[in-house]
């Protein structure tokens, strides 16, 4: 746990894995009703393969700018000064406002952006945003649960959405008000700072809570973007198709190996098995297509 602001109630909680002489790791970022271990399938393969993750759980920030520039001093604190981010929806978006943020001396060098979108509107809760702060917590519990996935689930499905309930049920009012009001807040994204950024979406073509237009805006918003697409996953794909979202990232962060941008140890690379793995996920989006 980390203070880096003035302000002693401001905690950052985290767990950092993997060699610490990789300078440009992976930060996860967790959805409003996440906490830093929502990613731990993430954390155990990835560190397995060698790379060095973190996940993060924020403070209580009632606005973006305020987020961004506690997690400025995070990174300073961490003495990291560029990293790739992993934000899952609300989480997506404070990492393409950080890197808005941060566009004049860059510190994001990639993004992975699943189940994210890039303008609060989409929420048609901009007018509400500023009265979440009195709410009492077992109603911004039910707002967070109303975008779960009801109905006939697979069981890992089921076994992810029970997790991500439990989770909620760990975070304070406060927390949960800060988060919906970072969700609902108007804001959106200013592409042009970030256009030369490289990004992965990642999404999911069953039930989540983001619309058709809210995946639409994101292709448009990123034109370049690489697309990994999930079959299913609903909500929380990192959680019930962990196999799959891991293979994407580390696809996802092949272009930087061998760079010192690589979050990856060296000495665990290997070309070849990469190379099969890209294969057969290839393969598999294939045969899902036909």
């Amino acid at each position: 746990q980390i203070i880096v602001d003035d302000d002693d109630s401001k905690v950052w909680s985290l767990y950092d894995a993997g060699p610490r002489s990789i300078r440009c790791p992976l930060i996860f970022l967790p959805p409003v009703s996440g906490t830093a271990d929502v990613f731990f399938q993430q954390i155990l393969a990835l560190t397995g393969w060698g790379y060095r993750v973190i996940a993060l759980q924020y403070p209580v920030y009632w606005d973006h700018l305020e987020f961004c520039d506690g997690f400025r001093k995070l990174l300073d604190h961490l003495q990291l000064d560029k990293v790739h981010l992993f934000g899952a929806s609300l989480g997506g978006f404070l990492a393409q406002k950080f890197a808005e943020y941060t566009h004049k001396s860059p510190r994001v060098q990639s993004l992975i952006l699943c189940n994210s979108f890039s303008d609060t509107s989409i929420f048609n809760q901009t007018w509400t945003a500023n009265s979440f702060w009195l709410m009492p917590a077992f109603m911004l519990k039910k707002i967070v649960l109303g975008n779960f996935a009801s109905g006939p689930l697979d069981p890992e499905m089921a076994d992810g959405i029970d997790f991500m309930v439990d989770r909620l049920e760990s975070l304070g009012q406060s927390e949960l008000a800060s988060r919906l009001t970072l969700n609902c807040q108007n804001s959106y994204v200013e592409p042009h700072k970030i256009r030369d950024i490289p990004v992965t979406i990642m999404d999911v073509f069953d039930q989540s809570a983001l619309s058709t237009e809210a995946k639409e805006e994101m292709y448009k918003l990123y034109p370049n973007a690489r697309r990994a697409h999930l079959k299913t996953g609903g909500n929380f794909p990192y959680l019930c198709r962990s196999a799959e979202v891991n293979l994407y990232i580390q696809i996802h962060l092949l272009q930087f190996h061998g760079t010192r941008y690589a979050a990856i140890d060296p000495s665990m690379v290997s070309a070849e098995e990469l190379e099969v793995q890209k294969i057969s996920l290839h393969t598999s989006n294939e045969q899902e297509q036909q």
